[in-house]
């Protein structure tokens, strides 16, 4: 039996939604209702709590089925615009990965690369309702005697274009830093010798996970904001490790948990799925997420309550540390903090950096609270929570 004051269901947030009668808000306008009005009475009050993130997540890419050519073809191979795309998969099936580069691109060859075009570039263009070139090979077989097809693609030709994203939306993430004589050039950007800057990569109190740190409300089947359209959690992601320490409100001090997440590319928008080149790294893509949060009891206002001045991510030095992984870490900051434009590390001022953007972050909330008000978007309650051990 439960212990709360307030106990609601999915199925009765979603008729107050279909009658225009829930009451929405963003991950940062609950902070102050909680403040005012305690948690029980915030839960009484509000029904749905949204939630946005905007940053580069390099665990995404694209199913894409280009169509069946005459005769037809097993795709064994494949590029698009000149971009590498796994062929492994079923005749016209194949798989755009973000982070691969342009099969021309000259890589780290000429330090540090540029890496100007790739995987993520390509989903942008698409979702743009740019015309691609599609380029296709097989060894030929029986059943499937073409070899070669060479056309240009638009996302609208295409049978099917599923977006799905291995890993999305950490759960906290590290402050990079670099203690090294030398700049170096990570997935967090370029990193100036001698704590030169300080790069962070999360929304803090917008981002989802934050917002509900022990998968209360997360999990299969959560219908999500995904690049511009409607996507759902299909499985925890890839290097989702909830076991790691927290803080007295329960959110990890370091990385933790991670969402695999899916939805129909072409529902989506280039504002939202943006191709991103990470100088001397590699290709990445910005994607656009926003989680609901149904406040199904006064548990989970308090959860949605916690501020930039609560979350805090782990200092940790990428000259030395991160590549021979020491696992040390050099302390904690708060987002407060980094939002502020610097922190002190070692006893220096270093000017933070954030390769997230919190305008899309807080335009991704906002856009999530007013399909909600619309009765345009239902909340999908999840057949299975993400697994918190």
């Amino acid at each position: 039996m439960s212990t709360y004051q307030i106990n609601k269901t999915y199925q009765e947030i979603n008729e107050k939604i279909k009658k225009g009668q829930a009451v929405v808000v963003t991950a940062e306008e609950i902070i102050d209702i909680v403040k005012q009005k305690g948690e029980i009475e915030a839960a009484r009050t509000v029904d749905v709590v949204t939630t946005g993130t905007f940053s580069p997540m390099c665990s995404s890419g694209a199913f894409i089925n280009f169509g069946q050519s005459k005769p037809p073809i097993r795709a064994s191979k494949a590029w698009i615009n000149g971009v590498p795309a796994y062929g492994g998969l079923a005749a016209v099936d194949i798989f755009l990965g973000a982070t691969e580069p342009a099969q021309d691109d000259p890589l780290n060859k000429v330090y540090p690369g540029e890496f100007k075009y790739g995987g993520g570039h390509v989903i942008q263009d698409l979702v743009a309702g740019r015309s691609v070139h599609l380029v296709a090979e097989s060894y030929g077989t029986d059943c499937y005697p073409n070899r070669r097809v060479e056309r240009e693609l638009t996302l609208a030709q295409s049978v099917n274009a599923v977006l799905c994203n291995p890993r999305n939306a950490y759960q906290n993430y590290n402050c990079a830093v670099n203690l090294s004589k030398r700049i170096i050039y990570t997935y967090m950007g370029p990193l100036r010798p001698r704590a030169g800057n300080a790069n962070y990569c999360t929304a803090g109190q917008l981002s989802p996970l934050l917002n509900d740190p022990f998968y209360r409300t997360i999990g299969i089947g959560t219908r999500i904001f995904l690049g511009g359209g409607v996507g759902y959690v299909c499985w925890p992601g890839t290097q989702h490790n909830p076991v790691v320490p927290r803080g007295d409100n329960g959110v990890p001090l370091k990385p933790a948990g991670t969402l695999m997440v899916i939805g129909d590319l072409k529902q989506m928008s280039p504002r939202y799925l943006v191709g991103v080149s990470i100088l001397g790294y590699g290709c990445s893509l910005a994607v656009g997420l926003g989680v609901p949060i149904p406040l199904l009891n006064e548990e989970m206002a308090r959860f949605c309550a916690v501020s930039d001045y609560d979350l805090f991510a782990p200092v940790i030095d990428y000259g030395e540390d991160y590549p021979q992984g020491t696992g040390r870490t050099l302390g904690q900051v708060s987002y407060a903090q980094l939002k502020q434009g610097t922190i002190m590390v070692a006893g220096q001022e270093v000017q933070t950096v954030p390769l997230s953007s919190l305008v899309r972050a807080r335009e991704i909330a906002r856009t999530l609270k007013e399909w909600i008000l619309a009765g345009e978007f239902l909340l999908g309650e999840p057949v299975e929570l993400l697994p918190s051990y």
